[in-house]
């Protein structure tokens, strides 16, 4: 029996750079085996089924076969739908509401929410909040005052290579799209 899985990968059509077209990245799943293939965004989420490793061991095989296909390092991180639906159902319980522009931080595995959280910078008290989730952090600043936000600063550290950030919005509906096969 497979497993649905989702694959957020990390720095792919941002800024004019890593271009790759969804229907050739999902010929790349579909071609190295993954089932139902298909993906959301522009931005490179991949949702599939597959039988194979999880976690680290589905993270490494998925960045082989881009390198391979797109002759470039692309990050992934990997979720089945039951860790996705775990990040979602642990969030604060604001997060996502209409006065705050809410993110997921989602981390490579081995990364831990408790070793970013130990280096954090100061964030900007009354704007910005971030809060530990399994495999996630979760970013919301207050959307009235989010170009005071300090998590840029963040953002330009190293550990920061190691996540890629969804929007509240695109997380929630990669879960629904999962959920509905």
């Amino acid at each position: 029996m497979s497993t649905p899985f989702v694959a957020l990968l990390r720095g792919i059509n941002v800024g004019g750079k890593n271009l790759i077209g969804m229907a050739d990245l999902a010929d790349c799943f579909r071609d190295a085996g993954y089932q139902d293939v298909r993906t959301y965004s522009q931005s490179g989420n991949v949702l599939f089924a597959a039988d194979r490793a999880v976690g680290p061991q589905l993270e490494d095989a998925v960045e082989r076969m881009l390198g391979a296909r797109f002759e470039v390092p692309i990050l992934v991180v990997a979720r089945s739908r039951d860790e996705l639906a775990a990040t979602i159902a642990a969030a604060p319980p604001d997060h996502g509401s209409d006065r705050l522009r809410s993110e997921v931080f989602f981390l490579k595995h081995p990364l831990t929410s408790a070793e970013v959280c130990a280096e954090l910078p100061e964030l900007r008290e009354g704007v910005d909040s971030i809060a530990p989730g399994p495999g996630a952090l979760y970013f919301s600043r207050v959307a009235a005052q989010a170009r005071k936000t300090r998590i840029t600063r963040l953002m330009a550290m190293p550990v920061f290579r190691q996540m890629t950030v969804r929007s509240w919005r695109t997380s929630t509906r990669l879960l629904e799209l999962l959920d509905a096969g």
